[in-house]
């Protein structure tokens, strides 16, 4: 039996990521993601496979850098089945309809493939096994990163491969813990965060709460880039809890005066995720469940506004404080972001939050960068900005998975995997991660 794994992308950097599994003469590809800031993707004419060659696409999550390239993929001559689960089901088109507005096509260009993603895509349950062609299987487990994000396992009588995907935190507000894999002769694992630790996710809630208070009590904004999908909808959950919770509420009283501080969503896109979020509730953890049956909407509270068109959007811009505005792009690539970033980063009654991985040569990084040396300023518009607006970390709200988080999700299958290929992180991460298990006696390919 002939086994050959290729990673076309996010080998050794955090975004783009795809990867191709040749096995039983079927091309198997695991994710088909854009690449992000500093990160390089492989032009689809130098790849080792022809796109109308490839049987099945497997897609973890519906994050652009997972996602992203599929309609370049069928423009190219991909016809094969897309496999995902459910909620990921549901969250491509709008994702897919966001990242389309990159390509020079027509509406009518675009429309039509989404219809054909839509005919190509099948969405099937979590923990099950279900049968491809030439003897191959596949089975799908919660990953904990986004709703509807999966882990996958795909095997024959000889061989199996996990694609990680994204891997989650425990704890994380929405959803369930990530599964743990059965045993499996060749694990893909991320690295993301391969060489650090998060802070406590179980004190996030009261840290979010003190930086809130002493960042509001000068009247300013509080601007939060956030991706449309599960960071958005965490910030609310959380926001909802300090804002609902009687004891938070007594530990946090001047989040709650008379005259409510408003939350704004300045997210198109954002705003149809949460709404689909809200229908997805089967897949919601406990905790979110039991609120809701009582009557406290997990993501909703009665001062958050869905800023939906541009005319509200340049209203919000000259809108006195204090404010909340959480508004993409995460790393401040693009989005409605920016023209808060342009009209108020050099405002020192304001304050940034960042709540994501800013990777490399994103205008996100340059900001925690340059904010710390004196004169810093970012770039927008190609206009220089100087960064007098106080900017925070909050690296609880990570949606990957810690180096702790990872080896122990690791060290929690029955048995070692055969061998761990590193993947979606940057040499010092995988590097570290690497070091520490071998440590703990796994063979481990960089």
């Amino acid at each position: 039996m002939s086994i050959e794994i290729i990673h076309i992308g996010a080998e050794n950097e955090v975004t783009g990521s795809c990867h191709l599994l040749r096995i039983n003469d079927l091309n198997i590809m695991a994710d088909c993601g854009i690449s992000q800031g500093g990160d390089r993707g492989l032009p689809m004419h130098e790849w080792p496979v022809e796109p109308k060659e490839i049987d099945y696409l497997f897609l973890t999550h519906a994050h652009a850098d997972h996602i992203g390239r599929i309609p370049d993929l069928i423009q190219r001559g991909f016809a094969g089945e897309i496999i995902t689960t459910h909620p990921t089901k549901a969250l491509i088109s709008p994702m897919l309809e966001d990242a389309m507005g990159f390509f020079d096509l027509t509406r009518s260009e675009k429309e039509r493939l989404a219809e054909t993603i839509d005919d190509l895509s099948w969405g099937f349950e979590y923990h099950e096994r279900f049968d491809l062609k030439k003897g191959v299987s596949f089975q799908l487990g919660m990953a904990g990163h986004i709703i509807g994000s999966c882990f996958v396992r795909i095997e024959t009588g000889e061989f199996s491969v996990v694609f990680s995907g994204d891997l989650g935190p425990k704890n994380t507000p929405i959803l369930p813990d990530p599964d743990i894999p059965a045993p499996c002769d060749m694990l893909i694992l991320e690295s993301t965060y391969g060489d650090r630790c998060h802070e406590d996710r179980t004190e996030r809630v009261q840290r979010l709460g003190h930086i809130l208070t002493q960042a509001l009590s000068d009247d300013g904004k509080v601007f939060i880039p956030a991706f449309a999908i599960g960071r958005t909808q965490e910030l609310i959950y959380e926001m909802d809890r300090l804002f609902s919770d009687p004891e938070l509420r007594r530990n946090f009283p001047d989040l709650n005066p008379k005259k409510k501080i408003p939350v704004f969503v300045d997210s198109p896109l954002g705003l149809e995720v949460t709404e689909i979020y809200a229908k997805l509730s089967a897949y919601w953890d406990k905790e979110a469940r039991d609120l809701h049956e009582r009557g406290d909407h997990p993501i909703d509270f009665d001062h958050l506004y869905a800023v939906k068109d541009h005319k509200d959007h340049l209203k919000l811009l000259d809108m006195p404080g204090p404010a909340v505005i959480i508004a993409g792009s995460g790393m401040c690539t693009g989005g409605r972001i920016l023209g808060h970033l342009k009209k108020g980063l050099d405002d020192p009654k304001n304050d940034v939050f960042f709540v994501g991985y800013q990777a490399r040569g994103t205008r996100g990084g340059d900001i925690r960068r340059y904010a710390k040396k004196p004169g810093g300023y970012a770039v927008i518009d190609g206009g220089r900005i100087p960064i007098r607006a106080k900017v925070y970390s909050l690296t609880g709200y990570s949606a990957h998975a810690d180096q702790k988080d990872l080896v122990e999700w690791v060290a929690a299958m029955a048995e070692k995997p055969g061998k761990i290929k590193l993947v979606h992180g940057e040499p010092p991460a995988k590097g570290a991660l690497a070091s520490l298990l071998k440590q703990r006696g796994y063979d481990v390919l960089l």
